[in-house]
């Protein structure tokens, strides 16, 4: 590469709020609804006369997320009419806000935000394509359309474009990270699920390379990225392209354009010219009154409820807990996870003791959990409650191996029991015989048993294989079924075999 060049991303995402009902209307609002076409009604289906009446809840949503981003509350606002043919939407404009909208400023990970607007979703487009392999059904493909969605609230926020004096796999991290957090900030605030495989929550990206720092080069649009994966590799590819063009002296090529993203062939693709905002002839809709927010809501009442959010966890965990950064992002990403955790770190108290409850939480605990058949109600993003182990009965468990009343084997073995049915980790250890054994006596005994039932192994350790030992000690584990203190089981093979 001959010269240096500097990516800048912009993006804009777009969120389905859980409301009740529709934007408009007073149609159910319900993004899990398998049959087409029955939460519609004559306002979001267009029907003439038809009369829509803003919904107060998105309205308040959409100022409790500006408010957790550190951002302008607009006093005056009002809804617009985009303009635009296309046959998801029935009333041929989409009612969205242009001029004025309810949020303004603030920042959030790498990005400085423009502004947060309401506007209502689209209907879903259905494409069947026919059978390019028969004469009878080649092009007998059709599209059909469901408008369930059509008129669901939806928040839009856009950032400034950030430049980039890294390469274009750290501008694309940057980028999905700041996907990442606004989700969790959704989550938080629960404002919405942002399910991005439902379609809940869409990123576009606004990127363009430039060899000049003061100067952006052609922006390009790619829109609706599905995954954080997506989001990364389609910024990365795009920039790649783009240098690529850059020096082959093709730079020409670039033009502002939209392009979608394939996810199995791993590119993006032209799909069309960017439109201009001027092309949309915006107009304040008349149907829709002017709106002054600060009369109508409480917002210093708003923002002084506003729940702990995920940076300000982050930073209470590790000031509180001492914990690895990656247990925090597991507790920060689950908050009914991290609700369950310290609940059993106000039982044990100890830090040390908090330390090894975090690593059996995010190692072993959720890994059984994934496995179980019971419902895993602690993977479920803070939309449901409960867990199956109680806090005492986990604490309890985490008391018993850390003053070596039972081995690390045990404490596993019977996790994976309380998981299935909670009850007393000590109950389970004595009625199982997993206490563990520090009978000097009588732990020699299975010692010299092992010994001489294991020639080979002694005579390999005998000959310098360290390793042989840890074998030995593995048979003493297995033959008290994990209830042998491993450290003396270990001392005793040594003076044994001394």
């Amino acid at each position: 590469m001959s010269k240096k060049y500097y990516p800048t991303i912009g993006l804009e995402i777009h969120a389905e709020l859980a409301t009740n009902t529709k934007m408009f209307c007073a149609c159910k609002n319900d993004p899990d609804e398998e049959k087409p076409n029955v939460n519609i009604c004559p306002v979001c289906m267009a029907h003439p006369g038809a009369l829509p009446v803003p919904n107060k809840k998105a309205i308040e949503n959409v100022i409790k997320v500006g408010l957790a981003l550190g951002a302008t509350i607009a006093d005056f606002t009002e809804f617009d009419r985009k303009n635009y043919f296309y046959p998801d939407i029935p009333k041929g404009y989409q009612i969205t806000q242009y001029k004025y909208p309810i949020v303004s400023g603030g920042r959030l990970a790498d990005f400085d935000i423009t502004r947060m607007h309401l506007e209502e979703d689209t209907a879903n487009n259905k494409h069947r394509e026919g059978d390019p392999t028969s004469l009878e059904l080649r092009g007998t493909g059709f599209s059909l359309i469901d408008f369930n969605r059509a008129g669901v609230p939806l928040m839009e926020l856009v950032t400034e474009p950030k430049t980039f004096d890294d390469s274009d796999e750290m501008a694309a991290k940057s980028a999905s990270g700041f996907a990442k957090e606004l989700q969790l900030i959704l989550w938080y605030l629960g404002v919405s699920d942002a399910n991005m495989e439902k379609g809940e929550m869409r990123v576009e990206a606004n990127i363009s390379v430039s060899t000049d720092l003061k100067k952006l080069g052609t922006k390009v649009e790619v829109k609706n990225l599905n995954s954080f994966k997506s989001v990364e590799r389609a910024i990365k590819y795009e920039l790649d392209r783009m240098v690529k063009l850059e020096e082959e002296g093709k730079g020409d090529e670039i033009i502002q354009e939209t392009r979608g993203w394939d996810d199995a062939k791993q590119k993006t693709f032209s799909q069309r010219k960017k439109e201009s905002s001027h092309d949309y002839r915006y107009f304040p809709d008349p149907d829709l009154p002017k709106m002054k927010l600060h009369e109508a809501f409480d917002l210093d009442k708003m923002k002084k409820e506003l729940p702990e959010l995920p940076a300000e966890k982050r930073a209470r965990y590790k000031a509180d807990f001492g914990i690895k950064d990656e247990d925090i992002e597991s507790y920060i990403n689950d908050p009914v996870l991290g609700k369950w955790f310290e609940e059993v770190a106000k039982i044990l108290l100890n830090p040390d003791k908090i330390k090894i409850a975090s690593n059996y939480i995010t190692t072993d605990y959720l890994g059984l959990r994934k496995n179980s058949p019971l419902p895993n109600p602690l993977l479920s993003k803070g939309r449901e409650k409960g867990g199956v182990v109680s806090p005492e009965n986990f604490a309890e468990l985490i008391y018993l191996v850390s003053e070596d009343k039972i081995s690390s084997r045990a404490a596993k073995d019977i996790l994976a029991m309380i998981v299935v049915k909670d009850e007393s980790p000590l109950k389970i250890a004595t009625e199982e015989n997993l206490l563990q054994k520090n009978d000097e006596g009588a732990l020699k005994e299975i010692a010299q048993k092992i010994i001489n039932n294991n020639s080979k192994v002694v005579a390999d350790y005998k000959s310098g294989k360290e390793n042989a030992l840890m074998s030995l000690v593995g048979q003493i584990m297995k033959e008290t079924k994990g209830s042998a203190n491993p450290q003396m089981a270990k001392q005793i093979l040594i003076e044994l075999l001394t």
